[in-house]
């Protein structure tokens, strides 16, 4: 009964969201809400308690909002500079062909961007670009979706593996744990290895899918012709993103890999090798479906028209600059044998700010300013923009209130979204005057209970659930990383693996999540088109949650556990 209680929170929140549309950053104030009262009445948690961890989970998302603020900040300034048009046509002469194309724009470059900023600039910046070299806008959408799925649990640095992390990181301490770090190394590895085995498989589906819906031809023979450049890129990527993880953490994996890998697909492609011999081909443009098209096309040409003057002022050299200034930051800070890590990566003043109590109620809680990548390198490299592309006062402003208007909506739902999560976590007997559990592993023991073995089923689909209804496979792992912890105990699986599952859940429900449908086609045009997107990237989705299930389910079926070895 009580397990039923908890889950209130939650099905209020898919409801409003999945049924009404309600975006985040109302839905999840009122899960908030319905939590602080569940906690009141029938946990009986006192008010000033329930107060204390609600600032401490508003405090608490300061780390990922400052993330998120940085990340997109960067964007904002390139774009306004005229730095992100430069990049953009870079790419519009490397192949004529829409199947190279799409794993160089559509894959590898909307996987650096996700690893470098991630909530949904890939599909925003890496879909207008497929259009602009000949895609049907709806295609355009569709395919840059489906492909912004196996960089994700990696990116904005890492954003949604580290906080699927820092959910966790109390429990793993608390499970016997002695070397926390090398837990998170491990659930990085775990997430990473999986996602590569997969990656060559969702780019041939998101191939197959553009030949077979809006190929002159209908057929995917075509994506049958481009299987050994798919595996070349594929390796090319996956190879420096499985490097990373094992040795560096989850910050570098999507950015350093699609960074070599781009430089490789765009040497390969000019030279032709692996290309295929054919050229795949769109139906000429007035055999369109209406449905295929922009209906802001004109706009986009005036667009593209018009940033040609501010082009012309930046070298490609320049435009990149600051992305290679984020990757040497990130590597010399990030590498402990440089020995900047130990300095910056510390809870103590004064690079951080730490608060023990809350009210009189215990929290512990810091925020390590100089360890934060918004901070350092994001928003240093974004000042340093202003002077390194002689940007203008009022380009410096729109970037900086672009940024802001963005910002706020996603930062009120994390904050909300992370006080829910708080109060679920520390609502237990040490906090509440029922001698209950707390709220989470009352909601645990029933999914457990309920589902038993068969919950390596249900992992991957509950952070899909997560990413649908919120639009973030961050928030996802917020609301759910802390709960599939908790059912792993309670069934005595390996919740390295199942934790590493709900990343992957996150990012794969990136493809059909409402948000990113909406957003993507507001981008691209294709307004109207939100229904028939979902319907076919369901598709994707399920064949990445499948062979999710199969590759970490079948580990856990072996008896494998990568973090008895830290016990």
């Amino acid at each position: 009964m009580f397990a039923i209680i908890a889950f209130i929170p939650i099905i209020v929140t898919i409801i409003v969201m999945a049924g009404f549309n309600w975006p985040a950053k109302i839905a999840l104030p009122l899960a908030w809400l319905i939590t602080a009262v569940v906690c009141f009445f029938g946990w009986q948690m006192d008010f000033i308690t329930i107060a204390a961890h609600t600032v401490s989970g508003f405090l608490t998302s300061i780390d990922t909002i400052v993330i998120i603020l940085g990340a997109i900040l960067i964007m904002n300034t390139l774009k306004h500079s005229g730095g992100m048009d430069v990049i953009n046509h870079m790419f519009t002469n490397i192949s004529d062909d829409p199947r190279i194309q799409l794993i160089i724009i559509g894959f590898m470059f909307g996987a650096f961007i996700e690893g470098a900023a991630g909530f949904g600039t890939p599909a925003a910046l890496a879909a207008p670009l497929l259009i602009s070299v000949g895609f049907p806008p709806l295609c355009a959408a569709m395919v840059a979706l489906v492909l912004n799925s196996t960089p994700v649990p990696f990116g904005a640095v890492g954003t949604p593996a580290a906080t699927a992390f820092n959910m966790v990181s109390g429990e793993v301490a608390d499970s016997g744990i002695a070397n926390v770090e090398a837990w998170k190394l491990g659930l990085t590895k775990w997430v990473a290895i999986p996602s590569a085995i997969i990656c060559p498989i969702i780019i041939f589906v998101a191939m197959c899918m553009m030949c077979k819906m809006f190929g002159k031809t209908k057929s995917i023979k075509p994506a049958l012709e481009c299987i050994p450049y798919i595996l070349m890129s594929a390796v090319a990527f996956c190879v420096p993103y499985i490097i990373c993880a094992m040795f560096l953490g989850p910050e570098f994996p999507s950015l350093i890999g699609a960074l070599i890998a781009l430089v490789i697909c765009i040497v390969t492609a000019r030279k032709g090798i692996l290309v295929p011999k054919s050229k795949f081909e769109f139906p000429a443009r007035s055999e369109w479906d209406a449905a295929w098209k922009s209906a802001t096309a004109e706009e986009a040409e005036q667009a593209e028209t018009e940033n040609k003057v501010v082009e012309s002022k930046i070298s490609p050299v320049m435009a990149w600059v600051p992305y290679g200034l984020i990757a040497i930051i990130l590597v010399v800070t990030r590498i402990p044998q440089l020995g900047i890590k130990g300095i910056l990566n510390v809870s103590t003043a004064p690079f951080a700010v730490s608060l023990s109590h809350i009210f009189g109620v215990e929290v512990n809680w810091s925020f390590k300013w100089a360890w934060n990548p918004g901070v350092l390198p994001f928003i240093l490299v974004a000042l340093l923009i202003i002077p390194l592309h002689k940007m203008k006062a009022e380009q410096v402003k729109a970037a900086w209130k672009e940024t802001g208007q963005m910002v706020g909506g996603a930062a009120i739902a994390l904050m909300f979204g992370i006080a829910m999560v708080q109060l679920f976590r520390n609502s237990g007997a040490q906090f509440n005057h029922s001698g209950m559990d707390s709220m989470l592993i009352v909601m645990a023991n029933g999914m457990a209970d309920l589902f038993g073995k068969a919950y390596i089923v249900v992992s991957p689909l509950i952070g899909v659930i997560g990413a649908f209804i919120s639009g973030s496979a961050t928030v996802s792992n917020t609301l759910f990383s802390t709960l599939q912890f908790a059912a792993a105990v309670r069934l005595g699986l390996p919740a390295m693996l199942i934790v590493a599952m709900q990343v992957m859940g996150g990012a794969m429900g990136n493809m059909v999540c409402v948000n990113n449908i909406v957003s993507a086609c507001a981008t691209c045009g294709t307004v109207g088109t939100e229904g028939r997107l979902i319907r076919s990237n369901i598709v994707p989705c399920l064949i990445y949650a499948v062979l999710t299930i199969l590759i970490l389910g079948g580990m856990i079926m072996a008896g494998i556990d990568p973090a008895a070895a830290l016990q």
